[in-house]
C-alpha cells in the first residue's frame, strides 16, 4: 500500500488536477491520496478573514472569488453524471458554512484563533471531495475523524499515539480502493475543536498514515523534480539529487527548502518507509528519493540551503563564564514566548552565545531576554541584547562530509576569496551540517560560489568582464566564442561574459551577453565611463569574477585597486598599473595577496609568450635573477627587420601601425617607452625595486619628432629615411643587425639601440617576434631563452585567454 500526497499546485488547476487523476488510476495497487486546498486558497481564506475582522465589507467579494474558483472547478473537470450534482451540493454547503463564519467575524470584529483554524480547513475539505469525485472508485475519508492533536503551551501538536490507533480504525484494509483525504486539517482529542498541523502540514498527515498503516513508499507529488543542490532561482545550474538520507533531508528542509515539510520525515523514519519526490507536471522525472542509506557517492556535501531575512542575537557579559544554567535560561525563556532558535554559536570561553532567529521575530526574542537577565543587565554583570539583521543563514549537507576532512577550510577559504564575511557558524558533532550566517547582501554570491567549489554544478564557471573592444579585446571575445562549447565540453569550464566595455559605451547582464552579435548590442547599450563601469562591475557583487582590461587607459587602470579589494581577478593586457609608481604596484599586489584573488599580466611583456610566469616560478623555487638582456618590442623588431633598399624608415613605421603591431601613436614604441614600461616590469617581478625614470633611455630618432603632433610627426618621419638608408647599408655590408635591446644588470637599467653579430642569439630574430635571456644563479653559464611572437593582437589575446584559464 502506497500514501500519496499532493501539493496546492498539484491540484491547483485544470490541467494539473487532471493529471494527479491520471497517476492515481494508473497505480497498481491500494493508495491512499492527501491533498492540499487548491493552490493559493489557503492565502486567500486567511487574507479574507483578515478583511472581515477589519471591517472591509469587500470581504464578500473575495468570498465569491474563492467559491466561483471551487464551483468553476468541479463544472470544468468533474463530467456530469459522475456525482458532480451531488458534489456540488456538498461544497455549496461548505460555502455556506464559511459565509455565515466570515459574516460574524464581520459583525463582532473578532477572529481567534480557533476561529482561523475553522476557516483554513475549509480548503482541505473542499478540495479532497473534488479529488474524490474525480478519480474513479475513490472513496473519501474525513481527516478530522482520526487526525488529532493535543494541546502543548500555545501550540496544537499531534497526539500521536490516539491518531496511530484511528488511523488503523479508518483504513483496516483498502482492499485494492483509493481513499482520498485532506491534509494539513485535525481535531482538539478532548474538545473536539477543529485544528491544524500548521502550514506544510500535508505532507505531515501523509506521512502520520504512512507511518501508522506501515505503507511501502509514501510519494510527494509537487512542482519541482526532487530536492535540487540548491535554489534553482539563484543558482541556474543547481541539479536534482538523486539520492538523500533522512538526515540530509532534514537538514535541508530544516533550512529553508521547502520541498518537503520538516516534521514529515520523523514518522517514516522511524518505520524506514522511503518517501520519493515527484514532479506533477513531470511524472516521468526520477525525482529524489529519501532512504535511510544511499549509494556511494564521492561528492562530499549534497545540497546548499539557505533562509533569508535572520537575525542574530548575542547574548553575552563576563559573568557567564563556568556559570551553570545561563543557557537553560536563554532556551528557556524564547520556548515559552513561542520564539524559535535555528542556529545557535558559542564561544569557548562562555562569554557570549549567538543566536540565529527570524527578522520578525528579534525585537520580541530581544526585548524578553532582556527581562530575563534585567538583574545581571544591571549589576553590570550581563549587557543588553545586541541584534544585527539584514543577514542570511547558509547550510551545506553531506553525510559524507563526516569521512572528509578539510571540508570547513575549503568552504570558509571559498567564501574569503570571494570577499564574504562570515558573521557566526555552527557545526554539530554528527559533521552533516555547517551552518553559518553573512550579510544577506552577499547571499546569492556565496551560494553560487560555494556550489561551484564544492563541483555540485555541472560547469566551473568563470564570470569575464571585458573593457576594450579594439583589436586584443575583439580578438579575445571572438576566441572565447570559439572555445565556448569545447571548454564546457571537455573542460567543463563555463566562460561566462557578462559585461562589455568599450570607450563609448557598455553593457551587463548578470545571466551572461550572447558573443554572437555582440558588436550590434554594444552600440544600442548605455553610454560608458570609468565611474559606471566601477559600479556595475562592483554592484554586480557576482562570484568568479575577473575583470579583463584591454584598453591603454590610465582611468581603466585605475580601477584595479578597487576591483581587487572587491575580490574581483584582475588580468591586464594593459601595462599601466604594472609599470606605474613602484608604491602603486606593490600595493595591488598586496591587495591580491590579501583578498586571495590574481592580479595577472603576463601580456604586457611578450604578448603571449610565458616570460612573467618563468620569472615567478624562477624566483618562488628559490633562484635568484642576476641579469635580463631582452628584445622586447614587437614593433621595432618588425621595423628593423623589415627596412630594406626597398622599404624606407618611415615606411615600416607605418606598416607596423597598419599591421596591429605599434600602439595607435608609434611614437610611444620610437621612444622606448613602451621597452621601457615592459623592463620596469620584468625586473619588479625578478625581485627588485626599479622606477620608469631609473631606466636610461638611447633614443635613435631625433627628439624634436616627440614635440609635435602625431600629424606632425608623420609629416616630419620620411626625412629621416635617407640617413637610415646610409647606415642600413653599412650594417648589411657589416653582416651585422639592429635590435632594441633592453637590459638589467647590479642595480641598472637600460634601453638602447645595438648592433649583433650572427654567433649571437639576438641575431636570428624573425618579423616581430621576442627574446628574453635570462642569467640566474642555476642559469648562469648558459642563461635561459625564451624566444616567440612578441606582438599581434591575436597572439596577445591568446595571451590573456591563457591569464583567464589559469584563473578557471
Amino acid at each position: 500500500m502506497k500514501v500519496l500526497k499532493f501539493g496546492g499546485t498539484s491540484v491547483g488547476s485544470v490541467e494539473s488536477i487532471l493529471s494527479v487523476k491520471k497517476i492515481v488510476e494508473a497505480q497498481t495497487e491500494p493508495v491512499i491520496v492527501v491533498v492540499s486546498a487548491l493552490g493559493g486558497i489557503t492565502d486567500q481564506l486567511i487574507r479574507t478573514s483578515q478583511m472581515a475582522v477589519e471591517g472591509d465589507s469587500q470581504y464578500q467579494k473575495a468570498f465569491l472569488e474563492i467559491a466561483e474558483r471551487h464551483e468553476q472547478m468541479i463544472e470544468t473537470v468533474v463530467p456530469q453524471g459522475t456525482g458532480r450534482d451531488t458534489l456540488m451540493a456538498v461544497v455549496k454547503s461548505l460555502l455556506e458554512e464559511l459565509r455565515s463564519i466570515y459574516h460574524g467575524v464581520y459583525l463582532i470584529r473578532d477572529l481567534s484563533p480557533k476561529t482561523q483554524a475553522a476557516i483554513v480547513s475549509y480548503g482541505e475539505r473542499m478540495s479532497s471531495r473534488i479529488v474524490a469525485t474525480l478519480i474513479e472508485g475513490a472513496e473519501w475519508r474525513d481527516s478530522r475523524d482520526f487526525i488529532k492533536t493535543e494541546r502543548h503551551g500555545s501550540k496544537d501538536v499531534l497526539a500521536t499515539e490516539l491518531t496511530n490507533e484511528l488511523v488503523r480504525k479508518t483504513f483496516p484494509i483498502v482492499n485494492g480502493k483509493c481513499c482520498v483525504v485532506g491534509g494539513f486539517i485535525a481535531t482538539d482529542k478532548d474538545s473536539g475543536e477543529v485544528t491544524n498541523l500548521g502550514r506544510g502540514g500535508s505532507d505531515y498527515t501523509a506521512s502520520i498514515i504512512a507511518a501508522a498503516l506501515d505503507a511501502s513508499v509514501l510519494e510527494i507529488w509537487t512542482d519541482v523534480d526532487g530536492f535540487m543542490t540548491a535554489d534553482p532561482k539563484v543558482i541556474q545550474t543547481a541539479y536534482t539529487i538523486p539520492e538523500l538520507t533522512y538526515v540530509e533531508a532534514m537538514e535541508l528542509c530544516n533550512f529553508g527548502a521547502k520541498v518537503v515539510y520538516p516534521p514529515t520525515i520523523y514518522p517514516v523514519c522511524v518505520k524506514n518507509i522511503p518517501i520519493f519526490i515527484k514532479n506533477t507536471f513531470n511524472p516521468e522525472a526520477p525525482g529524489t528519493v529519501i532512504k535511510s542509506e544511499v549509494k556511494d557517492d564521492v561528492r562530499s556535501i549534497k545540497g546548499i540551503s539557505s533562509i533569508k531575512g535572520t537575525s542574530l542575537i548575542t547574548v553575552s557579559g563576563l559573568s557567564m563564564v563556568g556559570v551553570i544554567g545561563v543557557n537553560r535560561r536563554i532556551f528557556s525563556c524564547l520556548a515559552d514566548n513561542g520564539i524559535s532558535v535555528f542556529m545557535v554559536s558559542q564561544a569557548s570561553s562562555e562569554n557570549s552565545t549567538s543566536i540565529g532567529v527570524r527578522d520578525v521575530e528579534v525585537g520580541e526574542a530581544c526585548r524578553v531576554l532582556n527581562e530575563e537577565f534585567e538583574r545581571e543587565i544591571e549589576d553590570g554583570k550581563m549587557f543588553p541584547m545586541q541584534a544585527e539583521s539584514g543577514l542570511a543563514t547558509v547550510a551545506i549537507v553531506g553525510e559524507n562530509m563526516k569521512h572528509t576532512p578539510g571540508i570547513a577550510g575549503k568552504l570558509f577559504g571559498t567564501l574569503g576569496r570571494s570577499g564574504i564575511s562570515v558573521i557566526a557558524c555552527a557545526q554539530g558533532a554528527s559533521e552533516t551540517n555547517i551552518s553559518f550566517v553573512i550579510n544577506q547582501t552577499y547571499l546569492r554570491k556565496a551560494l553560487n560560489s560555494i556550489h561551484d567549489s564544492f563541483f555540485l554544478s555541472e560547469y566551473q564557471e568563470v564570470n569575464l568582464f571585458i573593457c576594450g573592444v579594439g583589436t586584443v579585446g575583439g580578438s579575445l571575445l571572438e576566441q572565447i566564442r570559439q572555445q565556448q562549447e569545447k571548454l564546457m565540453r571537455e573542460l567543463r569550464v563555463k566562460l561566462n561574459v557578462v559585461g562589455i566595455a568599450s570607450g563609448h559605451n557598455a553593457m551587463f547582464s548578470r545571466e551572461g551577453l550572447s558573443l554572437d552579435d555582440w558588436h550590434a548590442q554594444l552600440r544600442q547599450s548605455p553610454a560608458s565611463n570609468t565611474q559606471r563601469l566601477r559600479d556595475e562591475v562592483i554592484q554586480m557583487n557576482i562570484f568568479n569574477s575577473v575583470f579583463v582590461d584591454c584598453t591603454a587607459s590610465p582611468e581603466v587602470a585605475g580601477l584595479y585597486s578597487d576591483f581587487l579589494d572587491h575580490n574581483i581577478n584582475v588580468v591586464a593586457a594593459n601595462k599601466i598599473a604594472a609599470s606605474s609608481d613602484y608604491r602603486n604596484y606593490r600595493q595591488l599586489k598586496q591587495i591580491a595577496q590579501k583578498r586571495g584573488v590574481k592580479f595577472l599580466f603576463e601580456t604586457n611583456v611578450g604578448a603571449g609568450l610565458p616570460i612573467i610566469r618563468t620569472i615567478n616560478d624562477l624566483v618562488n623555487s628559490g633562484d635568484k635573477i642576476l641579469k635580463i638582456e631582452a628584445v622586447l618590442s614587437g614593433t621595432l623588431n618588425f621595423i628593423f627587420n623589415t627596412i630594406s633598399r626597398d622599404i624606407p624608415f618611415s615606411e615600416t613605421v607605418r606598416m607596423a601601425k597598419a599591421e596591429g603591431y605599434s600602439e595607435p601613436d608609434p611614437r610611444i614604441d620610437l621612444s622606448g617607452k613602451d621597452v621601457i614600461r615592459k623592463l620596469v616590469i620584468l625586473t619588479r617581478e625578478a625581485g627588485y625595486e626599479i622606477e620608469q625614470q631609473d631606466v636610461e633611455a638611447h633614443l635613435f630618432i631625433p627628439d624634436s619628432l616627440f614635440q609635435g603632433s602625431l600629424d606632425e610627426f608623420w609629416e616630419q618621419l620620411p626625412s629621416l629615411d635617407a640617413e637610415w638608408e646610409r647606415r642600413r647599408q653599412e650594417l648589411e655590408k657589416a653582416h651585422r643587425v639592429w635590435r632594441f635591446v633592453a637590459k638589467y644588470e647590479n642595480g641598472r637599467g637600460s634601453v638602447s639601440l645595438q648592433e649583433f653579430d650572427p654567433d649571437h642569439p639576438f641575431y636570428v630574430l624573425e618579423g616581430s617576434n621576442n627574446i628574453v635571456l635570462l642569467t640566474t644563479e642555476r642559469y648562469n653559464e648558459y642563461p635561459m631563452l625564451i624566444q616567440g611572437y612578441g606582438a599581434g593582437a591575436s597572439v596577445t589575446a591568446a595571451g590573456v585567454f591563457a591569464d583567464i584559464m589559469s584563473l578557471a
